[in-house]
């Protein structure tokens, strides 16, 4: 029986190209297609695909907190990366949040089946394209561990902010938790991703992980 593949990507053209070639496989079966995360999320509730191809950047919900999600609610299903972002933040973000693979949109249709069949035998599957770069970020990171320590670099407060972004929580519920006022969240947020040198949700979700500030 063909395995059941949903794929996730908010460009239509790159949607269609990609369930041509899938479908020209006899054992894969796409089943469903969705244009951000949100949508993902409630998909692979109804269809339960066997595996899912995640672009990381579109709108409504991004690909890692809809991987975070989708995991937390059914962990059998496979998911693997498929994106344009090549950073060591985005790929230890996607693998933290529970991927089972990351893909790069310039692969090869010969490099998404072998990562497809690799996921399947149980495996996890990283492009050539960002080997070099996770290297770079463990590197980056043992360096930093002799450097910095998030619990002296971050106020009390921005430690809960960073923790709570990092779990997925937009600003106005972070407020909400925190009995603060939503520009006093956007302050400590900006503040804390100066003092990191932090740029976007992926790298500052990544930074929490490593430091033990939150738990996916």
């Amino acid at each position: 029986m063909p395995k059941k593949i949903l794929v996730v990507d908010d460009f239509p053209i790159f949607r269609e190209g990609l369930i041509t070639v899938l479908s020209k496989s006899p054992d894969l079966e796409v089943t469903g297609q969705a244009d951000n995360g949100k949508s993902a999320v409630q998909m692979a509730r109804q269809l339960r695909p066997d595996l899912i191809l995640m672009d990381l950047t579109m709108p409504v919900m991004n690909g890692t907190e809809a991987i975070r999600l989708i995991k937390q609610r059914q962990p059998d299903i496979k998911i693997i990366a498929l994106t344009e972002q090549k950073s060591h933040e985005y790929v230890q973000a996607t693998m933290a949040a529970g991927a089972n693979g990351y893909l790069l949109k310039d692969d090869t249709t010969s490099n998404i089946l072998s990562a497809i069949s690799s996921v399947f035998n149980g495996q996890v599957y990283l492009s050539s394209g960002v080997c070099e770069q996770v290297v770079s970020g463990f590197l980056g990171k043992t360096e930093r561990s002799n450097q910095r320590s998030p619990w002296t670099v971050l106020t009390l407060r921005e430690r809960e902010v960073i923790k709570l972004v990092a779990e997925g929580y937009k600003n106005r519920e972070i407020a909400s938790h925190l009995s603060l006022s939503i520009k006093t969240v956007e302050k400590h947020r900006s503040s804390l991703m100066k003092k990191l040198d932090l740029s976007g949700v992926p790298a500052l979700t990544a930074y929490a992980i490593e430091n033990s500030l939150v738990t996916i």
